[in-house]
């Protein structure tokens, strides 16, 4: 065969390289996927992501005004910690270490790695979606993940709960939090931690704040909210807006403790 064919032959007939089949492409990115969600790669990117943490956290001086959260966290505990998607990765640093938490976590893949990171600080986890959960419908295993976040709470443990709907509106409290305050008859305490040096993920839906080191934190953990056992739909909706007024009233009340806030 001449050089001439074999070129074309490698190139095809109008000079571009050949595409590769939509079913090699396919198989390619789902071996990828398959690495990047292995174990041994959830593994070490928890291991890499903890120990960011801990030395973010260790260059954090703590902002003049925040609450004293671990005497109010000690008073109120066992007790349901919530806060805004986006600010997770903060949870961790107003946890008193000597109290027993359990975090709810979402049941997709995506979340194996916050599961890794959130198992080194020594919290437990639960699976599931506890967001959209109501008194009467439960969607994406919210009853079975509630029903196991009130066994936690019976037991001592307190809980750590993301009060917003995942890919829903951000700062809006779901009914899943209610829900599990009128199941179990404990009280959300409503919170907010916020850095002055940090990255924002502006692509993302709920604006996830990466800290970075050496700035300022600031803890606001509000009064209690309690859901009474008998609360009907109407009461429960109440709740659930009272509790999302809250929870973004710490959070504005930390933006401007960082002086992020005019």
């Amino acid at each position: 065969m001449s050089d001439e064919l074999m070129a074309q032959a490698r190139t095809g007939e109008d000079g571009a390289p050949p595409k590769r089949p939509r079913g090699t492409l396919r198989a390619w990115r789902k071996r990828v996927r398959r690495l990047l969600r292995s174990p041994a790669t959830m593994a070490v990117g928890g291991s890499a992501i903890y120990r960011g943490l801990r030395l973010v956290h260790a260059t954090q001086k703590e902002a003049p005004g925040s609450t004293d959260w671990r005497a109010r966290l000690t008073a109120e505990h066992p007790a349901i910690v919530g806060l805004w998607h986006g600010q997770h990765l903060l949870a961790p640093f107003f946890r008193p270490a000597e109290l027993p938490y359990v975090a709810l976590l979402s049941r997709n893949a995506d979340a194996e790695m916050n599961a890794a990171v959130v198992a080194r600080f020594g919290i437990e986890t639960v699976r599931g979606s506890g967001g959209r959960a109501g008194p009467v419908r439960a969607q994406k295993g919210g009853a079975k993940a509630l029903i196991a976040l009130r066994r936690y709470l019976a037991r001592g443990f307190g809980v750590c709960m993301i009060a917003d709907v995942p890919k829903g509106v951000p700062r809006d409290a779901g009914l899943g939090i209610v829900t599990l305050a009128r199941i179990s008859g404990r009280p959300v305490l409503p919170s907010a931690a916020v850095t002055s040096r940090r990255y924002v993920v502006e692509s993302s839906w709920d604006k996830t704040t990466v800290p970075l080191p050496f700035g300022r934190i600031a803890v606001v953990v509000g009064d209690p909210i309690h859901v009474a056992a008998d609360a009907d739909a109407e009461e429960m909706e109440a709740k659930r807006r009272e509790i999302t007024l809250a929870i973004e009233a710490a959070n504005v009340a930390a933006e401007r403790l960082v002086g992020r806030v005019a």
